[in-house]
């Protein structure tokens, strides 16, 4: 079998499209701030990648958040308030999602060029089905098609768990895992790579754990941006990342450096 990758799998908000991650950020803050609740950015973006309702479980645990409910409504927020909120959710995402799909920049370069090397392109996803066939459908008008797209609702359970990366490996027929590099802007990427067994690679630039605009980047200050860069290039790294790129254009050495190392342990398999 061939001793080099054999695959990617990307995420999508924050890693492929839509820069910084803004749309599912943009609307969690809001379905809280209808009930008279004030969530921050930072709040917001902390379990982004996970499944959208697991999110919102995740953003009613925060101390202040679970304690902001309780002054607003005398009681703990409980599953019947999760599922109104994410109905909310749902409604104020569909009426922006199609204008978060326009690839990031180096994206459609990077993907020819992997291509070439005969390496498939899967997906996955926080966004439910009904989400992603959106973002994808829209994708795909500005030249980003991947092979296979697993959404989280898709499987038994979403990030950190591997479900939707076997489910990929099934669906391009690639093993084993090892040949697969699993690439996301979040903590809750690396860890579903990591549980799968594969590569894992955090993206800077353009994502949620940076979360700055395009023009955001451009405008900060050198000093300040490289400092929050540095700090979640070790958020990534504390979360057993192998790699971390500044932005989505820089995989191509990762691919080329992950290559070395297979074809290397399995020279010293064969010498052995």
């Amino acid at each position: 079998m061939n001793g080099k990758v054999q695959a990617v799998i990307f995420d999508w908000a924050g890693t492929t499209v839509d820069y910084g991650c803004f749309a599912p950020v943009q609307v969690f803050v809001e379905v809280f701030s209808i009930r008279g609740i004030d969530i921050t950015i930072e709040e917001a973006r902390k379990p982004m990648g996970l499944l959208k309702i697991d999110h919102i479980r995740e953003l009613l645990k925060m101390t202040r958040i679970s304690n902001l409910w309780v002054t607003a409504f005398g009681k703990e927020p409980n599953e019947k308030d999760v599922n109104a909120l994410y109905r909310d959710f749902e409604d104020l995402l569909f009426k922006v999602l199609q204008n978060y799909a326009k690839p990031v920049p180096g994206l459609i370069e990077l993907v020819s060029s992997i291509r070439q090397q005969g390496i498939k392109i899967g997906s996955t996803t926080g966004y439910t089905r009904e989400m992603i066939d959106v973002v994808a459908g829209e994708a795909k008008k500005w030249g980003y098609q991947p092979d296979s797209i697993v959404a989280s609702s898709e499987v038994p359970t979403g990030r950190p768990a591997p479900w939707m990366c076997f489910q990929t490996a099934i669906n391009l027929q690639v093993y084993p895992l090892s040949k697969i590099v699993k690439v996301g802007d979040t903590i809750s990427d690396i860890k579903e790579g990591i549980h799968a067994g594969m590569w894992t690679v955090g993206v800077l630039k353009g994502g949620s754990e940076i979360g700055l605009s395009e023009q955001e980047i451009n405008e900060m200050d050198p000093y300040e941006l490289k400092k929050r860069m540095k700090n979640a290039e070790n958020r990534f790294l504390n979360a057993g990342a192998d790699f971390v790129i500044d932005e989505i254009g820089d995989l191509l050495e990762i691919i080329g450096r992950i290559n070395y190392r297979l074809t290397e342990k399995k020279d010293a398999f064969i010498s052995g």
